[in-house]
């Protein structure tokens, strides 16, 4: 286990010392002259003049610009490709609009002919409906002039056996031959 009378008397003694209580600290240096503060600047001055006699700064200088001209060449060839692709948006918008008039105008033309097909369409039934109607009135005024020929020639044919049956009936073959010999008589004298 730890002993705790050890370490309460190790805190005491750190205490002291950073309080500065005790004995007094000896600031080392060589000649009495160069102290630590003096070998820190020197070695600064050292450093710092081999950084200028190496041409640090330079290189430095150079490698920065040519970090800059590597990020303008990489900004110029951005601008060329938005360009680009502001070139290509322009040219398929404009694409796009002959697309949607040539769209528009198409449908303009099949509205149109679609107009046109339904207008035929009405006057062909039209005509159609009139053909048809006159085939039907001619037809039924063929049919009745056709049963007005039967009706006639049926009222001939039963008027001739009426005409037959009455003149069988009235007339004898004295009253034919009187009536024969007026009607030769009267074409004699018609003929001449």
């Amino acid at each position: 286990m730890v002993d705790f009378a050890i370490l309460a008397s190790a805190a005491t003694d750190i205490a002291m010392l950073a309080s500065g209580a005790g004995e007094e600290h000896v600031t080392p240096s060589v000649f009495g002259v160069f102290n630590a503060t003096v070998f820190v600047s020197l070695s600064m001055l050292v450093v710092v003049g081999l950084v200028i006699w190496k041409k640090v700064p330079a290189l430095i200088a150079a490698s920065l610009d040519k970090k800059i001209a590597d990020i303008r060449e990489q900004l110029d060839e951005a601008k060329k490709l938005r360009a680009e692709s502001e070139e290509l948006r322009a040219k398929y918008e404009s694409r796009l609009r002959a697309a949607d008039d040539e769209a528009a105008e198409i449908l303009a033309q099949a509205e149109s002919e679609a107009e046109l097909v339904v207008a035929n369409a009405k006057k062909a039934t039209t005509d159609l409906i009139a053909r048809r109607k006159k085939m039907a009135e001619d037809k039924i005024s063929a049919a009745e002039r056709a049963a007005i020929a039967d009706v006639r020639a049926k009222a001939a044919g039963a008027a001739t056996i009426a005409a037959q049956k009455l003149i069988a009936a009235q007339h004898d073959a004295a009253a034919d031959k009187g009536l024969v010999d007026k009607t030769i008589s009267d074409l004699g004298s018609k003929l001449n």
